[in-house]
């Protein structure tokens, strides 16, 4: 098998993965997984699909990820994880597409209006 290479987004995250079989070394821009995120939620969330399908230390991957935050980055990773696994064995989807592993997260901040504050807030209105 060679290297396996699926993209993940969230938000304005993008993870770009490339995966391989080995001893299930997680590395996230040239840094240990644990390294690049302290949290223990958030190194959950990025192992999730492999935990799913039972393929935790089955493969080598090399993650480069940019923009958005933390959160939304680890859940770029997971999904990129999640495409890379179903190309590998598609008898995998069925179980990560009911987790929703498998789901683009269409949300993102939506644009600044004119004439408003925010978004949607308006500026405060004054009678006098």
């Amino acid at each position: 098998m060679e290297v396996i290479n699926t993209i993940g987004r969230r938000k304005t995250s993008v993870a770009r993965l490339y995966m391989s079989p080995g001893k299930g070394e997680i590395v996230v821009n040239d840094k240990e997984l644990a390294t690049y995120f302290p949290s223990q939620i958030l190194q959950l969330i990025v192992k999730q699909p492999l935990v799913q399908v039972e393929q935790d230390g089955n493969f080598d991957l090399k993650i480069n990820v940019d923009g958005g935050g933390i959160k939304g980055q680890a859940e770029a990773i997971r999904l990129a994880i999640s495409r890379a696994l179903v190309e590998t064995d598609e008898e995998n989807k069925p179980a990560l597409k009911k987790e929703g592993f498998l789901t683009r997260d269409p949300r993102m901040v939506e644009r600044k209006k004119y004439g408003r504050r925010k978004a949607r807030r308006r500026f405060q209105f004054s009678k006098r």
